[in-house]
């Protein structure tokens, strides 16, 4: 069968059987964990504006701003989101540079330069640049985006801190591995990487959940 995107629990446990199988020190995490849920979110622009809107903010604080943000008018469409003022849009949350970086979005989306349906689609390297050459959204914002809102099966976004934690501890590693490390470890997940990242994010949520440990 084709590789099925991560946007079901039997699409993630698909390419959990086929990674642990290929990589059997993962298995322990796995069995640690349990069933691996997927994360699904809206896709296109107001995908990109939630994800936009967690950066840097603790999961309560950015769920606030965002249950603010969607009750503005029009907010989690291009064209509605441009008639918005930077005085509304700052004033349920959003930073100025998270105000320029999706009026920048919305400005691509509107002008047809950015199709979500067409980047969706892409293999992960194409899909990351398309969405990098936007103003203010980096590597992290971009796999994030196709993990989560596209369901993209090949991602792993190895900024992302709880990830390099959970690398630490579930690989039995000597240290906590660098952004640098982490993405030579990941390589070699492919073509599943996005479910190994869901879960590595499941695995440390465990630890901390259970174990109150300190990463």
């Amino acid at each position: 069968m084709s590789s099925p995107r991560i946007d079901t629990e039997d699409g993630v446990a698909w390419h959990l059987d086929a990674l642990v199988e290929r990589v059997p020190l993962l298995l322990p995490m796995r069995d640690r964990v349990g069933v691996v849920s997927p994360r699904v979110n809206p896709t296109g622009f107001a995908g990109l504006a939630k994800v936009v809107c967690g950066q840097q903010l603790s999961v309560q604080s950015a769920a606030a701003i965002w249950g603010r943000f969607e009750k503005l008018p029009g907010a989690t469409a291009p064209e509605g989101y441009l008639a918005l003022s930077e005085e509304e849009v700052r004033g349920i949350g959003f930073s100025r540079g998270k105000f320029v970086t999706m009026r920048g979005v919305a400005e691509a989306v509107v002008s047809g330069a950015l199709d979500f349906a067409t980047v969706d689609a892409l293999p992960a390297e194409e899909a990351i640049a398309a969405l990098t050459a936007l103003k203010g959204i980096g590597p992290w914002t971009a796999e994030v985006y196709l993990l989560f809102c596209a369901a993209h099966p090949d991602v792993f976004p190895a900024g992302d801190l709880a990830l390099l934690k959970a690398a630490h501890h579930g690989l039995g590693l000597d240290a906590r591995p660098t952004i640098k490390e982490m993405i030579a470890l990941a390589a070699e997940w492919a073509p599943h990487r996005s479910a190994a990242a869901l879960l590595f994010w499941r695995y440390f949520a465990a630890l901390r959940d259970r174990e109150g440990i300190l990463l």
